[in-house]
């Protein structure tokens, strides 16, 4: 394997509010989707390093689930998400009060791997919201994040 395929390509979105990377993983969409809408496998994928846990929430999210963190940035706080894009095996996003989204969209390519994008979206998230996110620095920290997120995705799919 060499270094690249160790590496989220950093795709540029055109939209300073949204930050997307891709990543190619050696492994089928389902398995893929499994991972990311069982909520108390997120901290396993987090390239954030924010999330300390699960704190509520089905095993399998759908359209419309809600589902609660226990999370650190500088101080340990709790958030509550909702599942708003939902597709089996090819789209799930979701927001919080916030309203910016973690979008993560798989696409098949027909060899037993799946190419996934993720994309933090704060694009419809309320002006005030915009602008904090702005003023904290948050999208060039997020656009690694993403990146790192889809590194260690790939890590837990093909360890399995």
């Amino acid at each position: 394997m060499n270094e690249d395929s160790l590496r989220a390509e950093i795709i540029d979105t055109g939209n300073p509010k949204m930050r997307s990377a891709r990543i190619t993983i050696a492994a089928k969409p389902s398995l893929i989707f499994s991972i990311l809408n069982n909520p108390k496998r997120h901290k396993e994928i987090d390239g954030s390093g924010t999330i300390t846990g699960n704190r509520s929430g089905p095993d399998e999210l759908t359209l419309g689930s809600k589902f609660g963190m226990e999370m650190h940035f500088g101080i340990d706080y709790r958030i509550l998400n909702t599942v708003v894009e939902y597709k089996k095996d090819e789209l799930i996003a979701w927001r919080h009060l916030g309203r910016w989204r973690w979008r993560y969209e798989l696409v098949d390519c027909g060899n037993g791997s799946t190419q996934v994008t993720e994309t933090f979206d704060a694009s419809c998230a309320p002006r005030i919201a915009q602008i904090w996110l702005y003023f904290r620095k948050a999208y060039p920290w997020t656009q690694i994040a993403v990146a790192k997120t889809l590194v260690r995705l790939k890590a837990v799919a093909e360890a399995q």
